[in-house]
């Protein structure tokens, strides 16, 4: 039977919608059989399944087990848990491909899938291949079979697995609501120290706050528990658990590329020259700290999928995202795994003799930048925009990395535009030295930008 999916769902990196609207059970039932499809056409049949804990994902994952079983595969249903958890069973039960329902950090009312197919990402023409597929009706025949296969205290023990501290710390966790919660119960009574965990009931309304660490304003119940227990660090996770956020004892954010920069330091002590990636959006500061330190620090593309493949084909140990995706290969699987960059933090703060997380945050470059800026830009336009920035710029004669929309140096700092992969925004940040060096970077912004009739917010 053909199916057609709402021309919205299919994204770059996942697939994602609005149950009710552009998102059905009958939708997963295809996405069921047509990723089987795939994984048959490689020669495989075994399938693992994960959900997270949003009001919609039991039935998503039931219709995406009905297809996987019609084109013939054999499911392990994981249950429900973070996306790095579905990551972890693939890879502990060698499955040809696992499929994990979850709507991420999105509102309630939404949800998704994210894949892996032989070990590696499925994303871009993967996921467009779906819809051709579906399109088609050309779904392999088969009769497969499905089993439980629950993994959560194998995968709580893998992850306690690492941490390498000597005395434990006070601790405050803050899932959200998210999918992590059961996982962290699972996990704290394996690390030593004293921990708090707000917010672990898994409810997909998310009643107490949205789970984005990324925005400060849901960390505010972290940063309040922080002070109240006088606690080393607080650390929070987004809605299936594979960003991290990180408050420090003085109740300070520090941002991706600055965890990053911390957990690079530990592990350039063990694999001198080590490759580190961060992607385009990171700090200066984060590629002037590795390099300092002996590392070879790589500017990525931004995207969870495809700093996965270059680390993979370059070989680099750690990589990490603005966003708070974190991976290691460093004694782990390559894959975004929040709970794990967590356990990883944990032991290299808890090894230091004397030196707490505030004042290492105090110890990195001051830099002042602005809070990535996304602003609504037609789909259609979206990279036309960034390409006529990248002609003009290229006509002046100025110093721009077009790894990923333009990142653009100048004296002052540098400033950079880029098309989103998943939604019709332009997303744009600019770092200098000073306030008057941040001022003068963002008027070139806003000048290329109204040049190609786009304002930018105030």
């Amino acid at each position: 039977m053909t199916h057609t999916f709402h021309p919205t769902i299919l994204r770059e990196y996942d697939i994602r919608g609005i149950i009710g609207e552009t998102l059905s059970a009958a939708d997963a039932q295809a996405i069921g059989a047509a990723f089987g499809t795939r994984v048959r056409a490689n020669g495989g049949s075994l399938v693992c399944v994960g959900w997270d804990g949003r009001l919609s994902s039991p039935q998503l994952a039931d219709a995406v087990v009905a297809g996987l079983m019609e084109s013939g595969c054999a499911v392990r249903k994981i249950g429900r848990g973070p996306t790095p958890m579905l990551y972890y069973a693939a890879k502990a039960r060698g499955a040809d491909g696992g499929i994990m329902v979850t709507g991420s950090h999105n509102p309630p009312n939404h949800n998704g899938f994210k894949m892996v197919l032989a070990g590696k990402p499925f994303f871009g023409p993967d996921i467009k291949d779906l819809g051709r597929i579906a399109a088609s009706g050309a779904y392999a025949a088969g009769s497969g079979s499905v089993r439980d296969d629950d993994v959560a205290d194998e995968y709580a023990a893998r992850l306690a697995h690492d941490f390498d501290g000597q005395r434990g710390l006070r601790v405050v966790w803050d899932c959200g609501n998210g999918a992590a919660g059961e996982i962290l119960g699972k996990l704290v009574r394996l690390l030593p120290g004293e921990h708090t965990i707000l917010f672990g009931d898994i409810d997909g309304s998310f009643p107490n706050h949205h789970p984005d660490p990324t925005e400060p304003h849901n960390l505010i119940d972290l940063q309040q528990a922080v002070a109240a227990r006088r606690a080393d660090i607080g650390i929070a996770f987004d809605g299936d658990g594979d960003r991290i956020g990180v408050i420090d004892g003085l109740g300070r954010i520090l941002w991706g590329d600055q965890i990053l920069v911390i957990l690079a330091e530990d592990l350039l002590k063990t694999h001198p020259g080590a490759t580190i990636i961060a992607d385009v959006k990171a700090s200066k500061a984060f590629f002037d700290e590795v390099a300092r330190l002996g590392g070879n620090p790589v500017m990525g593309r931004t995207g969870h999928s495809l700093i996965k493949t270059q680390m993979a084909e370059i070989g680099a140990p750690l990589a990490g995202e603005m966003s708070g995706h974190i991976f290691f290969a460093d004694r782990y699987y390559g894959f975004d795994d929040a709970l794990y960059a967590a356990v990883r933090l944990l032991g290299i703060i808890d090894r230091w003799p004397e030196m707490t997380l505030a004042a290492r945050k105090d110890a990195l470059p001051h830099l002042v930048n602005t809070p990535e800026m996304r602003f609504d830009c037609a789909e259609e336009r979206k990279f036309q925009v960034v390409a006529e920035v990248r002609d003009r710029l290229a006509a002046e004669g100025a110093n721009v990395n077009s790894i990923d929309g333009v990142r653009v140096d100048t004296a002052d700092g540098w400033w950079l535009l880029r098309a989103s992969n998943t939604q019709a925004v332009l997303v744009a940040r600019c770092e200098a030295a000073d306030e008057a060096g941040l001022t003068r970077l963002r008027a070139v912004l806003e000048a290329q930008l109204t040049a190609s009739g786009v304002t930018l917010p105030a």
